[in-house]
């Protein structure tokens, strides 16, 4: 699932003023030297700076470790940085919706994305495009920026409805011989593929994903007892649209995580369908008592 700076006072070059004469001199010189040498910010990240040497330099070291202002020769403005070459971010990690799909499928066309566009940036996204950039000769920062996504675009072509939304990512396994007969949600762990199958016939066919393996998804025969079509989960009070219970708590449904972030996540146990319309359409044919099989 979550992801100081330093004013130094310039005063050398100006005489103590004060009745106690060069000792008093002598301990304001001394006073300085201590508030101004050696300690640098602790990074953000909480880790101790690396120590270096002080610089050569006969004036104290401020506490950038750059040689104090003098009055004779005022201490230089900071540049300011310049910009990134590659533009302005515009998708990185956690961003989501359609340019996010577009940005994939476009990828996927070249090479650099053997997924289902999902429309949701993770790993698998940040990796891809760290491929294209470091093709073209770009910064591998794995964000989609400006320039990367220009580049992009005139190397490929609008995606199509089906490279933005294929049916299934994976081809269907061969079906057990469980499935051969009768009605059948026909799916497997190894093509990570639901197949509705009645007589032996594929009538149509889902992206599926199953538990984790503290929360594995069971294998066998089982059969459709419970069908909610608008279920929310008791025990984690998440929604479960079209919901049919094949083993306990277990059972194919809807998952909106899994349309967007695809397999980078697992389920509670349960078989996970990514699309809603298939799903919404497998819902209304399923009937109690249908036989389930899940198998490797």
């Amino acid at each position: 699932m979550a992801h100081g700076t330093g004013h130094s006072a310039g005063t050398t070059g100006r005489k103590a003023r004060h009745p106690g004469g060069t000792a008093v001199a002598a301990v304001a010189v001394l006073a300085l030297a201590v508030t101004t040498a050696g300690c640098r910010a602790q990074p953000a990240n909480g880790s101790p700076a690396a120590t270096s040497s002080p610089p050569k330099t006969s004036a104290p070291a401020t506490v950038d470790d750059k040689p104090a202002a003098t009055a004779s020769k005022p201490a230089a403005s900071p540049t300011t940085p310049k910009p990134a070459p590659q533009g302005k971010t515009l998708m990185a990690t956690g961003s989501q919706g359609k340019q996010v799909r577009d940005l994939q499928a476009r990828l996927r066309q070249i090479g650099h994305f053997g997924r289902t566009p999902t429309g949701y940036y993770g790993t698998l996204t940040v990796a891809a495009v760290q491929s294209f950039q470091g093709k073209r000769g770009l910064s591998r920062t794995g964000r989609t920026d400006t320039l990367t996504w220009q580049k992009l675009l005139a190397m490929t072509r609008t995606p199509t409805a089906a490279e933005l939304n294929p049916p299934t990512s994976r081809p269907v396994a061969t079906p057990d011989k469980r499935c051969l007969t009768g009605r059948v949600l026909c799916i497997s762990k190894n093509s990570q593929t639901l197949a509705w199958m009645i007589d032996g016939q594929v009538v149509s066919a889902m992206d599926v994903r199953f538990g984790s393996q503290y929360t594995p998804t069971r294998d066998g025969t089982f059969s459709v007892y419970w069908k909610s079509r608008n279920h929310v989960s008791t025990i984690y009070h998440t929604a479960m649209p079209y919901a049919m219970f094949f083993s306990g708590g277990q059972a194919v449904h809807y998952s909106p995580d899994f349309a967007a972030r695809g397999y980078s996540g697992a389920s509670h146990g349960c078989v996970n369908v990514r699309d809603e319309g298939k799903i919404a359409a497998l819902f209304d044919q399923v009937r109690t008592g249908d036989k389930v099989v899940i198998y490797w």
